[in-house]
């Protein structure tokens, strides 16, 4: 037996999620430091599935070399979880989105020496 079920219900009980303004401007951060390394040249910025979306580029016709995603509410705690994937490969978790920034800037840094290393 078919069940109805009415948008405007479904649609209130989905809270979209959205960076704030202050995890923004953590993302925008880590974005321009690395654009003046030459190492990322595009992003993106976009809803799916009930999570907000960060995804970094080299070229804009790739696919994205990092995305960091924001869920919603854990459970009762109300608390948002923050993703760091590489491709679709999942690298880390944490209720705060500056781990998440710091454990990415760890990453680079740990990429950029071996690529200097691997140039002299």
């Amino acid at each position: 037996m078919a069940t109805i079920v009415r948008l405007s219900e479904v649609r209130r009980r989905a809270k979209p999620i959205f960076f704030s303004r202050g995890e923004l401007n953590l993302l925008l951060s880590l974005y321009s430091r690395q654009v003046m390394r030459g190492q990322w040249r595009d992003y993106a910025i976009g809803l799916h599935d009930g999570k907000a979306l960060f995804a970094v580029f080299r070229n804009s016709d790739e696919a994205a070399l990092y995305t960091i995603t924001k869920s919603g509410s854990q459970g009762d705690r109300g608390v948002a979880e923050f993703t760091l994937l590489a491709g679709r490969l999942p690298l880390a978790r944490s209720a705060l989105l500056s781990d998440i920034i710091a454990g990415l800037t760890h990453r680079l840094r740990g990429h950029a020496k071996l690529v200097d290393e691997g140039g002299r």
